[in-house]
């Protein structure tokens, strides 16, 4: 009898150690699927585009900007078919409102600058107002555009950075919405929340559906505009106007951009290049013949393209003494190999 007893214990027992271990295995496997169902949704979301975008660079038709536009056309072709890229076709908006002497070598668009004094000597105002235009105009046939500028050299292949309706841009460091909350509650009511909403962000280098852009461009003229028309405003920014106008007005349509610090590199300040996608030569590079900056004070050896306001630089720059960043003698090297393959060089962008 007490054989027979122990023996159903030892029966209800195995039977409840196998519903226990059912019952965990199928909780164990629902939280793992679930977790891969949550992976898998956040993979989705964070999937890049993986489509080709339309290169497009606003510019004017001055001597300083041909040139510029002259190398980094160059360097699109060099890299546009390389492994990694997913570069479409290239567009320079020419808002001088009519053609000029690159039209048969760089792929044109040419626009209205806007009417005379509305930029009050600020020309890059005209770049909200010339992509606005562009994209009411023109046969644009990839989805996504990469907004772009003259002093943008192609180092590395470049993919499209964006996800899906996520636009990817570049952090600035000198935009900074939280210090500046006061002037920007003007573009950027309470009641659309935080200022850090505000992306710190400028409009190039920007990669962003196109469907995307024909909402913000208008929007950003009119906020460009405005700001410019308020003396604090105009005092707070300067230089950088325009850029704090389309951090604002994506932000306005509620846009948040996938910041990627590998979209571009600033010679003399980032040292090396890596794998970086753009140079970006706004800056000044000065140095003494010890390869040391002496950044604010015009060096024993400098590239500058202020230098060259009114024509190109010569070709075959010398190089930078030993010790200078990488970044910087890339820079050089490469302004040096288009200037000896493109024709006429000397002769075709002179004010």
């Amino acid at each position: 009898m007490r054989k027979s007893i122990g023996r159903v214990k030892s029966l209800l027992f195995l039977l409840m150690v196998l519903l226990f271990f059912f019952a965990t295995y199928n909780l164990v496997a629902m939280i793992l699927e679930h977790k891969a169902d949550g992976l898998e949704h956040s993979n989705r979301k964070l999937m890049r585009s993986n489509e080709k975008f339309h290169v497009a660079l606003t510019a004017t038709d001055s001597a300083y900007n041909q040139w510029q536009c002259r190398i980094m056309y160059y360097w699109y072709k060099k890299v546009k078919d390389l492994h990694g890229s997913e570069m479409g076709k290239f567009t320079r908006i020419l808002h001088s409102g009519r053609p000029d002497q690159l039209m048969d070598e760089i792929p044109t668009f040419v626009v209205d600058p806007l009417p005379e004094g509305l930029d009050r000597g600020y020309i890059v105002l005209n770049r909200p107002w010339a992509f606005v235009q562009w994209l009411e105009k023109a046969d644009i046939q990839e989805e996504y555009i990469l907004m772009a500028e003259p002093d943008h050299i192609f180092v590395n292949p470049l993919p499209n950075l964006a996800y899906g309706s996520q636009p990817a841009a570049f952090p600035f460091f000198y935009i900074k919405p939280a210090q500046n909350e006061k002037v920007l509650r003007k573009f950027y009511p309470e009641e659309m929340g935080p200022v850090t909403n505000i992306d710190p962000i400028g409009n190039s280098p920007v990669i962003i559906k196109k469907s995307l852009m024909e909402d913000i461009a208008p929007t950003w003229v009119n906020v460009s505009l405005r700001m410019k028309d308020d003396p604090e405003t105009d005092k707070a920014f300067g230089w950088v106007l325009e850029m704090y106008a389309y951090a604002v007005a994506s932000a306005l349509h509620g846009v948040k951009h996938n910041l990627r610090k590998d979209f571009m590199l600033q010679p003399p300040w980032d040292l090396k290049v890596e794998d970086r996608f753009i140079i970006h030569y706004t800056y000044g590079c000065d140095y003494n013949l010890k390869g040391e900056l002496t950044y604010g004070k015009v060096g024993e050896w400098r590239f500058d393209k202020r230098s060259y306001l009114m024509g190109p630089p010569p070709k075959k720059l010398p190089l930078p003494p030993p010790g200078v960043p990488e970044s910087v003698v890339r820079l050089v090297k490469m302004v040096n190999e288009a200037t000896a393959n493109l024709p006429e060089w000397d002769s075709v962008n002179r004010s």
